[in-house]
């Protein structure tokens, strides 16, 4: 474990490098990714992620319990840069950030690198557009014990860091697949799943089927939802969720939860067990990072 480096000037080549990780071009040149906050950075440490660099500056910090978990990275082999408000600001997207910045290397899985368990539950983004409604989808699949997120023709980069601030870090704790359509029906249909496509133009609705066995919610783009690839698939069982109101759509975050706790509803009627006690806080509530975190859904 190496000691810290002091860096004291916006213009460093470190800072600048790492500020230019917010644009896609320049994390897939460098195959990096940026987390940014306290919990994200927790949830992907607790969950095996390595980072490369953790940047600091404790004038930022909003807690007692940030020292440790720079330690846990430098512990797995990042370094570690010390920073003054001034330069971390070069570095951070937040408009209050917690002094927690830190590279590592992207996430990429395929269809084949799946391991499913029994009666998976798996949520299917088809070219959804706006980082917080990806996030916030990954956040929903995560609550809702989904086994993967398969995202399908994808218009936005899953390594962007506001899908990681938006599904506050669970893009490390479950599974995210990129693949086509193409690939992704077939690969659903071998594997024997009710493949559920949600559109507001289907007669039926979600609650009308069983959602216990190997599921499979498949949400589209926010414009202009599902392709007919989805929606004329005989695999495929169109569903709407009830709308009783003048608007016919609901955001694709919003909706791909309601979806998401349906099958999670019927699943737990038929076994309690499967959901944990209540979460107990780890800091005893005494920490700013606890507590409910608000993503705007950016639709």
């Amino acid at each position: 474990m190496s000691d810290p480096v002091l860096l004291t000037s916006p213009s460093n080549p470190r800072i600048k490098e790492i500020a230019k990780l917010r644009q896609r071009s320049h994390r897939d040149k460098a195959g990096a990714l940026l987390i940014e906050g306290y919990r994200e950075l927790k949830r992907a440490l607790d969950n095996g992620y390595r980072p490369r660099t953790v940047v600091t500056c404790p004038e930022l910090f909003l807690g007692k319990h940030e020292p440790a978990l720079v330690a846990r990275c430098t512990e797995a082999g990042a370094q570690h840069l010390v920073v003054a408000p001034t330069v971390f600001a070069k570095i951070s997207a937040r408009d209050r950030p917690d002094g927690l910045v830190a590279v590592g290397p992207q996430i990429r899985l395929a269809l084949s690198d799946l391991k499913l368990p029994p009666n998976p539950l798996v949520v299917v983004a088809e070219s959804v557009e706006k980082p917080g409604n990806l996030g916030t989808i990954l956040r929903s699949a995560d609550a809702a014990g989904a086994a993967a997120v398969i995202v399908c023709d994808r218009c936005t980069d899953i390594q962007n860091p506001n899908v990681v601030r938006a599904s506050v870090g669970t893009l490390f704790s479950l599974p995210v697949v990129e693949t086509t359509t193409a690939e992704a029906i077939p690969w659903l249909q071998e594997r024997g799943f009710t493949i559920l496509a949600s559109t507001p133009h289907a007669e039926g609705f979600h609650t009308d089927h069983d959602l216990t066995g190997p599921t499979a919610i498949v949400v589209g783009a926010e414009q202009v939802g599902l392709t007919d690839a989805w929606l004329k698939s005989p695999a495929c069982v169109r569903v709407r969720i009830p709308m009783l109101g003048q608007c016919d759509s609901l955001n694709v975050a919003a909706a791909t939860t309601i979806l998401l706790y349906e099958a999670v509803r019927q699943r737990v009627a038929k076994d309690r067990s499967i959901v944990p006690p209540p979460a107990e806080h780890e800091h005893g509530g005494d920490d700013p990072h606890d507590g409910v975190h608000a993503v705007d859904f950016d639709d």
